[in-house]
């Protein structure tokens, strides 16, 4: 994602849309990455086409500066931007099941950070199933702090902080399992765990966080 400009891709998915049953069912996961992704990257693009002095921007820079953004296209990059970048980390840290559990640095890090697997994710299932309507949960390397973090963000908003680098991601807006659960988000949560990639998010963790997406 850090080299990607305008105009923007939707990524392919890294599995099959069935590849994550019975815990994300194939109609919904191909609804959310073909319909409300996409339309995040068309929108994206469309709010970009008349200003080419972006063009060459990453979607992470055009986060990190809205101040810099013209006023009349500020919300869309915002939102759709946001949409854009939360979905890419959201599709590259689930994956099949069976990625196992965390181990090596990670592992020591979460025991360190919250004292048991078990307290995490009790913190993350907590965190997520609370959050007030739409939006993300992050768990976060955070190299100024030394510690791990569960992030709860509103809407599309982003972690963007360069000493931040976002290891797994929830995304608990009700397209990603209304069709599933319908308002029952803590089943969703759960399922979701099970397709949590551990791989990925030991990788992530293992590399400088100041170079992370």
């Amino acid at each position: 994602m850090t080299t990607q400009t305008y105009p923007f891709q939707l990524p392919s998915l890294p599995y099959a849309p069935d590849a994550l049953e019975p815990h994300f069912d194939a109609r919904t996961i191909s609804i959310h990455h073909d319909e409300h992704h996409r339309v995040y990257v068309e929108r994206l693009n469309a709010a970009l086409k008349d200003h080419p002095e972006l063009h060459d921007k990453t979607i992470e820079y055009l986060l990190r500066n809205l101040n810099r953004i013209p006023s009349g296209i500020r919300t869309a990059v915002r939102n759709d931007g946001g949409g854009h970048l939360n979905h890419a980390l959201f599709w590259s840290l689930i994956g099949v099941p069976g990625k196992g559990t965390p181990t090596g640095a990670l592992l020591e890090a979460l025991l360190d950070n919250f004292g048991s697997l078990d307290a995490f994710h009790a913190k993350f299932r907590e965190v997520a199933t609370g959050h007030f309507a739409s939006g993300w949960v992050f768990l976060v390397a955070d190299s100024r702090k030394n510690a791990l973090e569960v992030l709860a963000m509103p809407d599309h908003h982003c972690v963007l902080g360069t000493h931040q680098t976002v290891l797994l991601v929830c995304d608990v807006w009700e397209h990603a399992y209304y069709l599933k659960h319908q308002q029952k988000r803590a089943d969703y949560v759960d399922c979701w765990w099970q397709v949590a990639n551990w791989h990925e998010a030991a990788r992530r963790f293992d590399r400088p966080v100041e170079a992370a997406a």
